[in-house]
Order: C-alpha cells, then sequence, then structure tokens
C-alpha cells in the first residue's frame, strides 16, 4: 500500500520545510500552492514535493479537493502546513495503512500557542479525520472549517498530530477577521439574524465558556488570550451578520 501527502498553502515558507521533513517516510508529497509569493513552492520542491500551483482560490475545502484529485497512493493523509508528524505517529501510519480494515483514521492534535502546548481551553484532545483510503473520502464543500467526509468504519490512532497555528498575535487577529467574515456570510445564507446586542451576548458566553468551563485558566495566561480571542472573533462575526441584514435588507 502506498501514502500519499497531500497539503494546500499559500506564503507557508515558515511552515512548510518542518512539515514536509515531517512525513518524509510519504510515498509521495503533493503541494498544491494558491499563489505565494514568499519561497513557499521552492521550498517545497527542495523537499522532494510534487508542486502544482492553481490560479485561483475557491475555498478550502473545494481546494483541498482539488489536491487529494493530484495523488496516486492508495492512502491518503492530509495536513496543513501548520502542522507536523511525530516519530510515534508516523510509525503509527505506517502499521495501519500496511494492514487496516477501516476506511479513515482520526487522530488527536495537540496545538501550541505562544510557545506553551495548549491541554484546555477546548483545544484539547481536538480530533481531526486526516488518514484515509483514496476514493473512500472527500472534503466537504465548506469555505472554511472544512472536514473529511468517510462512509463505512472510522477508527481512531493512539498517537497525535502537532499543530503550531499562529505564528504571532497579528497572524491569529488576521484568522479571526477572515474566518469571521466567512462565518457571517455562511450564517446570513442560513437564514440565521441578530440583533444590535447579539455580538455581546455571543462574545460574553463565548469567553466563560473557553475560560471557566473548558478550564482555559488552567493553560496560564496563554489560556486567558485564547478566551478574549475567542470571544473577540464571536463577537466580530454577530456584529458582520449584524451589518449584512441591514444592509442588504
Amino acid at each position: 500500500m502506498t501514502l500519499s501527502v497531500v497539503i494546500i498553502t499559500k506564503n507557508e515558507a515558515a511552515h512548510i520545510e518542518a512539515c514536509l521533513d515531517s512525513v518524509a517516510f510519504a510515498d509521495e508529497i503533493v503541494v498544491l500552492d494558491s499563489g505565494s509569493t514568499d519561497a513557499t513552492c521552492e521550498l517545497a520542491r527542495a523537499r522532494g514535493a510534487r508542486v502544482e500551483v492553481s490560479d485561483d482560490w475557491p475555498g478550502f475545502g473545494p481546494q483541498k479537493n482539488r489536491a487529494l484529485a493530484l495523488a496516486t497512493g492508495d492512502w491518503i493523509l492530509s495536513l496543513d502546513a501548520d502542522e507536523r508528524v511525530p516519530d510515534d505517529l508516523a510509525q503509527e501510519i505506517c502499521r495501519t495503512v500496511s494492514a487496516s480494515q477501516a476506511n479513515g483514521y482520526r487522530m488527536a492534535r495537540l496545538s501550541s500557542f505562544c510557545g506553551r502546548p495548549i491541554l484546555h481551553s477546548g483545544w484539547w484532545p481536538d480530533y481531526v479525520l486526516r488518514l484515509f483510503r483514496r476514493g473512500a473520502g472527500q472534503f466537504s464543500d465548506d469555505q472554511v472549517h472544512e472536514h473529511v467526509q468517510v462512509p463505512g468504519k472510522v477508527d481512531t490512532l493512539a498517537a497525535h498530530l502537532l499543530h503550531d497555528p499562529y505564528r504571532s498575535l497579528e497572524h491569529f487577529i488576521d484568522k479571526l477577521n477572515r474566518y469571521s467574515t466567512d462565518g457571517a456570510l455562511k450564517a446570513y445564507a442560513k437564514g440565521r439574524r441578530t440583533t444590535v446586542l447579539g455580538p455581546f451576548g455571543h462574545a460574553s458566553w463565548t469567553f466563560i465558556r473557553h475560560y471557566l468551563l473548558r478550564r482555559g485558566f488552567l493553560d496560564g495566561w496563554q489560556g486567558l488570550v485564547l478566551a478574549g480571542m475567542a470571544a473577540t472573533g464571536s463577537f466580530y462575526r454577530y456584529a458582520k451578520l449584524y451589518w449584512l441584514a441591514r444592509s442588504r435588507e
């Protein structure tokens, strides 16, 4: 059985080398880039990856399906450029694809923020389905927060994936802004609406849920910042939803 790793990128020069080094055991690595202006493509090719470039951006789900269509392996491991496969997970993946009875496998993902692994705040364990038989799974068409859809048996691996999602606080804020816009547009399309006070209520509840109910206070000052940023993202999303409704209706 052969394994293909598929990764979509844009301006991931800071992450791509470590990501590709962690999956050097794969039979094939496919990188689908969407117009990087940094050295992402050159660095990926230097690591032996097959690099293709798309001239548009259809959203995360459709773009990952494009990358999936380029792969030739019997099994697919889908990664983001800011993720790493540690040695114990690499060994488990190799054993799994050699003798598997399931169509897909989920794994826990351990994320770090400002140098600290986050074990609370709703971040752990963050199970993601990333390993599946080619032809047995595809990505949802969601613009953001896409997920793999695999019919049939799905099992769970014992080892976990590593994730370092934010290069800086500015990067975090930029993602919050983009994701809240996409979330507001998706909610509006589904007919959801909010009041002028809605953003405040949702932001307050989000902070309480992350910092108290999900025990973010155990993650030190990073947990406090994460709760505040989650609340900010919720405020942005519902404020934009309110603005959309006001401006379009």
